[in-house]
């Protein structure tokens, strides 16, 4: 709920800690490292200023003198794992390079299940998340077409990872609660579904499974998934 006469900030235009005193005992990066460290251990539902104040052993109200919001405290989280984006020096085949940026960021969201949840362009404005586009746009230097293009086709790749990365996490907590194995769960489904599909009920999934009986290779799914994404943005 919004607070009556509040005035909108951005946390990166406030200095890094407000109010009088000694020599402040955290910095931005300690404060976003503890609520890092909590999330991925246990999920973001965890962080709470009261346990990133206990994480780095200070009093709750003394945090906000740090970070004035919770929301303050996600932006310092999505900017601190923004910054394991390392730029590298662009080869000249913008799809390869946007390839090799989608492949890095699903493998920082594995490193880091909570961030799908966070994903959001009001996170996209902080220093390592600037420098991240900027480097994505770096990438697209040989594409001809305006940067309002570009910007668009970065985010609907984000997107297509963050909905990638999303299913896979998903799927991986729902197997990790199942009360047998995973290849079990596999074969019964299978079993089941292969009975549904001949009782002819069905035939248009039926010529599809004649046509591949599967297994699905979910890695080729993912880049194909990139590649029509990307292919769409190129010039005829």
């Amino acid at each position: 709920m919004a607070v009556r006469g509040a005035v909108p900030e951005v946390i990166w235009a406030r200095p890094e800690r407000t109010g009088r005193g000694p020599k402040p005992a955290y910095t931005r990066d300690d404060i976003a490292a503890a609520a890092v460290r909590i999330a991925d251990a246990e999920g973001l539902d965890a962080v709470s200023m009261r346990r990133v104040a206990a994480e780095l052993g200070c009093g709750t109200m003394s945090l906000y003198n740090y970070v004035p919001r919770k929301e303050d405290l996600y932006e310092l989280m999505m900017d601190a794992v923004s910054a394991e984006h390392e730029p590298w020096e662009p080869s000249g085949d913008w799809r390869a390079d946007l390839f090799r940026v989608a492949h890095a960021t699903r493998s920082l969201m594995h490193r880091h299940p909570w961030v799908p949840r966070l994903m959001s362009p009001v996170y996209g404005f902080s220093p390592h998340a600037l420098r991240y586009l900027e480097h994505c746009l770096a990438c697209l230097d040989p594409l001809d077409a305006s940067y309002g293009t570009k910007i668009e086709l970065i985010a609907m790749l984000n997107g297509v990872v963050t909905t990638y990365v999303r299913n896979e996490l998903d799927t991986a907590e729902r197997v990790r609660a199942l009360p047998w194995s995973e290849d079990e769960e596999n074969a019964m489904r299978i079993a089941y579904l292969g009975g549904q599909i001949a009782s002819g009920a069905y035939p248009r999934m039926a010529a599809a499974f004649r046509e591949d009986p599967g297994p699905i290779d979910l890695e080729a799914v993912f880049q194909r998934a990139l590649e029509r994404v990307v292919d769409g943005f190129a010039p005829r």
